[in-house]
C-alpha cells in the first residue's frame, strides 16, 4: 500500500489512499476460501451477526464491491496528509489525518476524534456541514485524527501507550497545523481522549470540549455530596429511565467484545488480521446494533470495513487501546467548559444528575433519534449542537481568540 511518506519527515506530506493490485487479489482469494459457520433457524440477531447478512455482503465483496472507486471518493471528499508526531517515550509516529479549512477568517479550529470500530471515515458527513455554513452559523477548520494503529496512522511499537499519548498525539497535531487555540468532538474512545485532552491542555490550547458519549458514574457520598443528593432527589426523565435500560442492556448482553479486547487482544488479532469476513462479522455486528435503525447500505459497510483491512497496521493494532487502558482511572474533572449531546440508542446513557459531575458543563441537549456514531447516523442533529454552542448566543462563542464576530 502506498502511504506517500517520506522518512522521518517532520513536515506535512499530502495523502492518496493507494492500496497496491497485490492486496486486492489477496483479498479476493481470502474471500474464495471463506467457509462460513452454520446457524440456527430462529436465531435473528441474538446470537451475533447472522448469517444472511454475512452471506451477501461477502458476496458483495467479491462480485460487485468496487474498492477502488471508494477510494476515488474518499480521495476527492477527504483532504488527507500525514505528519511525524514525538510522542514522549515513544519515539516518531506518523500519523494520518483529514484536514480541512474553512474561508471563513473567523473558522474555529475544531479537533474531531474517532473511537472503535469508527475511523477518520465518521467525519465524512460533518465535514462540509462544519466548513461551511450560513453567515449566522460559527464554522469550522476541522482536523479528523487517525488514531495511531488506526487508519493510516502507524501504530506504537511497545506497550504503555494510553490516552495520555492519544491526547499528547491529538494536541502536538493541532499546534504543528498552526492552531494554538482550539476545541475538541469526540465519541467512544473519542470521549476519553478529549477529556484528557482538556485535562492536560485545557486553558492555554484545548478551550472547550464536546462529546456524543458522556460517560458517567452514580456520584458518590464521599466525592461528590452535593450531586450525591441530587442524584437521590431528582426524578429521572422519561429520557433518563429508557437511557438506563438501554445502559444495562448493553452492559448485560453487548460487552463481550470489550473484554476479549481488553484482556487479550493478540490473541483475537489473528483471526481478525487473517480472516477478512471473521473482521467482517465483528465489526458489523456492532455497526447494526450499536445504531438507531440506520439503514446501511452494502458498499457503505464494505467500505467501513476495508479500510481496517488495509490499515497500516492491521486490524489487530485498533484493538490495543482496550488492554492499555483497562481499569485506567479518569482524570479529574477538567475546568475547560464541556458540552454534550444526548442520543438515544447510544450503548450507555446516564441521568444528567451524573453527567453534570464529568467537567464544567455549559451545554446540554437531547435528541430523539440516534445511535452510537451519531456524525455519521444523525449528521445534522451533531453539528447542529456544535452550531449552538459555538454560535452567536452560545455558551462558549468566542472561546477561540480572535474567532469571533461573524
Amino acid at each position: 500500500m502506498s502511504t506517500n511518506r517520506v522518512a522521518g519527515s517532520a513536515a506535512e506530506e499530502p495523502f492518496l489512499i493507494a492500496v497496491d493490485d497485490g492486496s486486492l487479489a489477496f483479498l479476493q482469494q481470502k474471500l474464495a476460501l471463506t467457509r462460513l459457520p452454520d446457524e440456527l433457524e430462529d436465531a435473528g440477531t441474538d446470537l451475533g451477526a447472522p448469517l444472511p447478512d454475512i452471506r451477501r455482503l461477502v458476496d458483495r465483496w467479491q462480485n460487485g464491491f468496487d474498492w477502488r472507486a471508494q477510494e476515488e471518493t474518499l480521495n476527492r471528499e477527504l483532504p488527507q496528509f500525514t505528519r511525524d508526531i514525538e510522542v514522549d517515550g515513544f519515539g516518531l509516529l506518523n500519523v494520518h489525518y483529514v484536514h480541512k479549512r474553512s474561508e471563513r477568517v473567523d473558522a474555529i479550529p475544531l479537533l474531531f476524534v474517532h473511537g472503535w470500530p469508527g475511523s477518520f471515515l465518521e467525519v465524512r458527513k460533518i465535514l462540509p456541514l462544519l466548513v461551511d455554513a450560513p453567515p449566522e452559523h460559527p464554522t469550522f477548520h476541522v482536523v479528523a485524527l487517525s488514531l495511531p494503529g488506526y487508519g493510516f496512522s502507524e501504530a506504537p511499537k511497545k506497550k504503555g501507550f494510553k490516552l495520555d499519548q492519544y491526547a499528547e498525539v491529538g494536541n502536538k497535531l493541532m499546534l504543528a497545523l498552526g492552531y494554538p487555540e482550539y476545541v475538541t468532538q469526540g465519541g467512544d474512545w473519542g470521549f476519553a481522549i478529549t477529556r484528557r485532552i482538556a485535562y492536560h491542555y485545557g486553558g492555554k490550547h484545548s478551550k472547550a470540549w464536546h462529546t456524543n458519549f458522556p460517560m458517567a458514574q452514580r456520584p458518590t457520598l464521599r466525592a461528590n455530596p452535593i450531586a450525591y443528593f441530587l442524584a437521590l432527589t431528582t426524578p429521572y426523565t422519561d429520557f433518563e429511565k429508557a437511557g438506563l435500560v438501554r445502559t444495562q442492556q448493553f452492559m448485560s448482553k453487548g460487552r463481550g467484545y470489550s473484554a476479549e479486547q481488553a484482556t487479550k487482544p493478540q490473541t483475537l488479532g489473528y483471526s481478525l488480521s487473517d480472516s477478512p469476513v471473521g473482521l467482517l462479522a465483528w465489526v458489523y455486528e456492532k455497526m447494526v446494533d450499536w445504531t438507531d435503525g440506520y439503514k446501511w447500505e452494502d458498499d457503505e459497510v464494505l467500505t467501513w470495513i476495508s479500510v481496517y483491512y488495509f490499515s497500516r497496521a492491521g486490524p489487530a493494532a485498533s484493538l490495543r487501546i482496550y488492554y492499555e487502558n483497562a481499569g485506567q482511572k479518569p482524570v479529574p474533572p477538567p475546568s475547560t467548559p464541556l458540552g454534550y449531546s444526548f442520543f438515544p440508542r447510544e450503548l450507555a446513557i446516564a441521568p444528567r444528575t451524573w453527567t453534570r459531575t464529568i467537567g464544567n458543563v455549559v451545554f446540554e441537549a437531547e435528541h430523539d433519534k440516534g445511535g452510537h456514531f451519531a456524525a455519521h447516523e444523525v449528521p445534522e442533529l451533531l453539528v447542529g449542537d456544535l452550531r449552538k454552542m459555538f454560535g452567536k448566543g452560545g455558551p462558549t462563542f468566542g472561546v477561540v481568540s480572535g474567532r469571533a464576530g461573524y
